[in-house]
């Protein structure tokens, strides 16, 4: 499923394509009723967590967008291309078109429910009204593991598992680790807020500046780092990694 930093990436783009220009709006799949919304003029792209929000002017409900598990972006330069089969909505300008293929979720949203939205979440390190004290207040507040914890999006919003290991590894945290106290959940949000927005602007996860590429313990038999066997189980539904060395229970 991406994660935050990618779909922070899709609304940047997007917003600087599409914002402020009349559009041309279909749903060629037939499972979205995109009518309304054609020859409109979108007012902004906005990314909360792992969700997408679609803001068209004269007051019409916002298009909410998760992109799941398959979920993909399509951008054509040509906007006269035929869409993909399986197409569920096209936004375009007469310079760009965007397809949005397999998402979990497509639909009109009124106001009252992009307000419940954003009540359903936790706060988004990549979001500029983003409290810091609010994060550290749901963390040091959650119950189970911290490896469950950041998975919650309403603790919070955006980290799926490949930052969960990578972030919990930069602060030397086992997932299992419980009782998080504020100062290491404040570290932890910090770093959250550092390196996704790096992972925005590459287009990937980054958890080394200097190896944008390569991954500490995520999806690796060894630490990267000391090449200790990294250790991996079933937490919150997702395989946990953690360097038994580095990141001592």
């Amino acid at each position: 499923m991406p994660e935050g930093h990618l779909i922070h990436r899709h609304a940047r783009e997007q917003h600087a394509a599409l914002a402020g220009h009349v559009v041309r709006a279909a749903g060629p799949q037939g499972r979205f009723d995109a009518r309304p919304y054609d020859g409109r003029a979108l007012a902004g792209v906005e990314a909360v967590g792992k969700h997408l929000l679609y803001h068209f002017e004269g007051g019409l409900p916002a298009i909410h967008v998760h992109l799941g598990m398959r979920g993909i972006f399509l951008r054509y330069d040509d906007p006269a291309a035929e869409p993909r089969r399986g197409t569920r909505l096209r936004l375009a300008t007469g310079e760009v078109a965007y397809d949005l293929i397999a998402p979990s979720r497509c639909e009109p949203l009124d106001a009252a429910g992009v307000g419940a939205l954003f009540v359903s979440l936790g706060p988004d390190p990549l979001r500029e009204d983003a409290s810091a004290p609010e994060a550290v207040r749901r963390l040091t507040g959650f119950r189970g593991p911290v490896g469950a914890g950041v998975l919650d999006q309403g603790v919070w919003a955006g980290i799926g598992n490949a930052w969960r290991a990578e972030l919990l590894f930069l602060l030397g945290l086992h997932p299992g680790t419980r009782g998080l106290d504020a100062e290491t959940a404040l570290r932890l949000w910090e770093a959250a807020v550092t390196y996704l927005a790096l992972g925005r602007d590459a287009g990937q996860v980054v958890s080394d500046p200097a190896a944008p590429d390569e991954r500490w313990v995520y999806k690796r038999e060894h630490c990267r780092r000391c090449g200790t066997p990294v250790e991996t189980w079933q937490l919150a539904s997702r395989t946990a990694y953690a360097c038994p060395l580095d990141q001592p229970r």
